[in-house]
Protein backbone atom coordinates (compact mmCIF):
# COMPACT_ATOMS: atom_id res chain seq x y z
CA UNK A 1 0.00 0.00 0.00
CA UNK A 2 1.57 3.29 -1.07
CA UNK A 3 1.77 6.42 1.08
CA UNK A 4 -1.15 8.14 -0.70
CA UNK A 5 -3.26 5.00 -0.24
CA UNK A 6 -2.50 4.90 3.49
CA UNK A 7 -3.29 8.61 3.83
CA UNK A 8 -6.54 8.17 1.91
CA UNK A 9 -7.54 5.17 4.01
CA UNK A 10 -6.75 7.13 7.17
CA UNK A 11 -8.96 9.97 5.96
CA UNK A 12 -11.81 7.57 5.15
CA UNK A 13 -11.57 5.84 8.54
CA UNK A 14 -11.49 9.21 10.32
CA UNK A 15 -14.50 10.46 8.33
CA UNK A 16 -16.45 7.29 9.10
CA UNK A 17 -15.78 7.73 12.82
CA UNK A 18 -16.49 11.46 12.77
CA UNK A 19 -19.84 11.01 11.02
CA UNK A 20 -20.90 8.68 13.85
CA UNK A 21 -19.26 10.68 16.67
CA UNK A 22 -17.16 7.64 17.56
CA UNK A 23 -13.79 9.40 17.98
CA UNK A 24 -14.69 9.80 21.67
CA UNK A 25 -14.29 6.02 22.01
CA UNK A 26 -11.01 5.85 20.14
CA UNK A 27 -8.50 6.06 22.96
CA UNK A 28 -5.44 3.89 22.27
CA UNK A 29 -6.43 1.12 24.72
CA UNK A 30 -9.90 0.73 23.25
CA UNK A 31 -8.64 0.70 19.68
CA UNK A 32 -5.93 -1.84 20.55
CA UNK A 33 -8.52 -4.10 22.17
CA UNK A 34 -10.73 -3.82 19.08
CA UNK A 35 -7.71 -4.60 16.89
CA UNK A 36 -6.83 -7.66 18.97
CA UNK A 37 -10.44 -8.81 18.73
CA UNK A 38 -10.34 -8.57 14.95
CA UNK A 39 -7.00 -10.41 14.79
CA UNK A 40 -8.68 -13.10 16.90
CA UNK A 41 -11.55 -13.34 14.43
CA UNK A 42 -9.04 -13.69 11.59
CA UNK A 43 -7.10 -16.35 13.49
CA UNK A 44 -10.30 -18.22 14.24
CA UNK A 45 -10.84 -18.77 10.51
CA UNK A 46 -7.56 -20.70 10.41
CA UNK A 47 -7.79 -22.35 13.81
CA UNK A 48 -8.41 -25.93 12.71
CA UNK A 49 -7.10 -25.67 9.15
CA UNK A 50 -3.90 -27.68 8.60
CA UNK A 51 -1.11 -25.29 7.60
CA UNK A 52 -0.42 -27.10 4.34
CA UNK A 53 -4.09 -26.71 3.30
CA UNK A 54 -4.63 -23.05 4.23
CA UNK A 55 -3.89 -21.43 0.86
CA UNK A 56 -6.04 -23.93 -1.02
CA UNK A 57 -8.95 -23.75 1.42
CA UNK A 58 -9.06 -19.96 1.36
CA UNK A 59 -8.96 -19.77 -2.43
CA UNK A 60 -12.64 -20.70 -2.73
CA UNK A 61 -14.70 -17.54 -3.36
CA UNK A 62 -16.74 -17.66 -0.14
CA UNK A 63 -13.77 -18.31 2.16
CA UNK A 64 -11.60 -15.83 0.26
CA UNK A 65 -14.23 -13.13 0.75
CA UNK A 66 -14.55 -13.99 4.45
CA UNK A 67 -10.80 -13.84 5.10
CA UNK A 68 -10.59 -10.57 3.14
CA UNK A 69 -13.31 -9.05 5.35
CA UNK A 70 -11.44 -9.97 8.53
CA UNK A 71 -8.14 -8.72 7.12
CA UNK A 72 -9.83 -5.43 6.23
CA UNK A 73 -11.17 -5.11 9.79
CA UNK A 74 -7.62 -5.58 11.12
CA UNK A 75 -6.26 -2.98 8.70
CA UNK A 76 -8.97 -0.44 9.53
CA UNK A 77 -8.32 -0.70 13.28
CA UNK A 78 -4.55 -0.53 12.72
CA UNK A 79 -4.97 2.61 10.61
CA UNK A 80 -7.26 4.06 13.29
CA UNK A 81 -4.68 3.34 16.01
CA UNK A 82 -1.92 4.94 13.96
CA UNK A 83 -4.12 7.99 13.44
CA UNK A 84 -4.93 8.27 17.16
CA UNK A 85 -1.24 7.99 18.10
CA UNK A 86 0.08 10.13 15.23
CA UNK A 87 2.13 7.32 13.70
CA UNK A 88 2.96 7.50 10.00
CA UNK A 89 2.44 3.84 9.08
CA UNK A 90 4.18 4.15 5.72
CA UNK A 91 7.28 5.65 7.28
CA UNK A 92 7.24 3.23 10.21
CA UNK A 93 6.94 0.23 7.88
CA UNK A 94 9.77 1.47 5.65
CA UNK A 95 12.02 2.04 8.69
CA UNK A 96 11.21 -1.40 10.10
CA UNK A 97 11.87 -3.08 6.75
CA UNK A 98 15.22 -1.24 6.42
CA UNK A 99 16.22 -2.43 9.90
CA UNK A 100 15.15 -5.97 9.03
CA UNK A 101 17.31 -5.88 5.89
CA UNK A 102 20.30 -5.18 8.13
CA UNK A 103 19.31 -7.64 10.85
CA UNK A 104 18.50 -10.51 8.49
CA UNK A 105 21.01 -10.42 5.64
CA UNK A 106 19.53 -12.52 2.82
CA UNK A 107 22.74 -14.41 2.16
CA UNK A 108 22.88 -15.47 5.82
CA UNK A 109 19.26 -16.40 6.55
CA UNK A 110 17.89 -17.64 3.21
CA UNK A 111 15.61 -20.60 3.89
CA UNK A 112 16.01 -20.35 7.67
CA UNK A 113 13.07 -19.31 9.85
CA UNK A 114 13.98 -16.40 12.12
CA UNK A 115 13.90 -17.01 15.86
CA UNK A 116 14.20 -14.88 18.95
CA UNK A 117 17.08 -15.67 21.31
Amino acid sequence: MSEPEIAELTRLVREFSTERDWQQFHDPKSVILALVGEVGELAELFQWVPAHEAVERFSSPDRHERVAEEMADVLVYLVCLADVLGVDLGEAARAKLAASHERFAADQVRGVAPHKP
